[in-house]
């Protein structure tokens, strides 16, 4: 961390680069990520551009689709979804950070200081930082939930997740390049953008990996998760907490998570197994907010990503955000999960590939689903809910 520099016939020589030369390839390690979801090209990036790079975000949207749970036909260029598939609800950014091993509670302190004011802004709708938990049982006859380091399993796309909802893609994208992005982002200054990516060398084993989605089939509690009377305090638009940096933050909420590898072939016929089942979540103690996250890799939208491998990543994630474990248990034992889980099922004569044979329909999975669980802490809503 520490260099010398001393006079020579040349001018100043610099005796020790080690430390720069590891920063400069963590900070083209970063350039990489980002200009691979964004389609940004370094040769062509300003320099208020070039601030943003804190943390990797895509680039570039599409007018957003009408809100609504039924797929239709529509004309013009503002339509992406195929007339088979949902139109999307929300559109929801995230980003996955595999942080390390002992830096969790210096790496929540950061989120909990940044400067932001993210709920004041157009079409803001719901916000938590959640970290991945295992699901364990107390030595009385309570369940726990345990922290999962996730350093070593490559699958679950690392340990924290930044998870944000927006009314619409157009409203994600605006705030992308605005002002309230830069400021979040340490992007205000070249003093602070270098600030910025020495701290998330020290914190992070890897760049961020972000991911977006089209929120399909959302249901809500309205306000179910807004800071109020249990002592959270919002400050201009953010959280203002305790954040010491030795201690995790508390946990807010608790999310259940279920990863889909479809079949891209299959796609709109999961869809339409999802909607047609019957759900009574709104119905539950407890509940927050369900959204089934369909993966958005672009698709002539301008992000200019790259086509994604549904066998190795998951393009369809069922999300749901209780109050605490507690809730989400009650629901696994009441009526509610029962029907859910036995409706919906297809037809024994699905004809969409051909006559039906003994051996059914196409699966629609490339491999099964993988479950996988959060704590949520930071959490900001709008007055709506999600």
């Amino acid at each position: 961390q520490r260099f010398h520099a001393r006079p020579n016939n040349n001018g100043w020589q610099l005796v020790s680069p080690l430390a720069i030369g590891l920063l400069l390839l963590y900070c083209l390690m970063a350039l990489t990520a980002i200009t691979t979801v964004s389609g940004f090209s370094p040769k062509h990036v300003s320099f208020p551009q070039a601030m943003q790079f804190g943390l990797a975000r895509p680039l570039h949207g599409v007018s957003p689709e009408p809100t609504s749970t039924k797929a239709k036909t529509t004309t013009g260029a503002a339509t992406v979804n195929p007339p088979s598939m949902l139109e999307r609800d929300r559109y929801v950014a995230t980003n996955r950070f595999t942080v390390r091993s002992g830096q969790e509670a210096k790496f929540e302190q950061r989120w909990a200081n940044r400067k932001s004011r993210l709920a004041t802004l157009p079409g803001f709708r719901y916000f938590h930082l959640m970290r991945r938990m295992t699901l364990g049982k107390d030595e009385g006859d309570g369940d726990s939930l345990v922290y999962d380091g996730g350093q070593e399993d490559e699958g679950m796309f690392g340990n924290y997740v930044s998870f944000t909802i927006w009314e619409k893609k157009s409203h994600f994208d605006d705030w992308r390049k605005g002002d309230a992005f830069r400021e979040a982002h340490g992007g205000t200054s070249i003093g602070a953008f270098v600030s910025a990516m020495v701290n998330s060398a020290f914190l992070l084993k890897t760049p961020p990996k972000p991911a977006m989605y089209d929120g399909i089939l959302v249901q809500t509690t309205p306000a179910a998760s807004m800071p109020s009377d249990d002592g959270k305090v919002m400050v201009n638009g953010w959280r203002k907490v305790d954040a010491d940096g030795v201690h995790i933050l508390p946990g807010e909420c608790f999310v259940a998570c279920n990863q889909f590898f479809v079949q891209p072939d299959r796609a709109a016929a999961f869809e339409e197994r999802w909607a047609s089942r019957e759900s009574r979540l709104q119905e539950c103690d407890g509940f927050v907010a369900f959204s089934m996250l369909r993966r958005d890799t672009g698709g002539g939208g301008g992000h200019n990503a790259k086509p994604m491998d549904p066998s190795k990543e998951p393009n369809y994630v069922s999300t749901t955000i209780w109050r605490d474990r507690q809730a989400f248990e009650g629901w696994k034992k009441s009526q509610a999960f029962k029907s859910a889980h036995g409706s919906g099922k297809p037809p024994a004569t699905d004809t969409k590939d051909g006559p039906p044979t003994q051996q059914g329909p196409p699966p629609l999975w490339s491999k099964p689903p993988q479950p996988v669980f959060y704590e949520g802490t930071l959490v900001i809503s709008s007055e709506e809910g999600v």
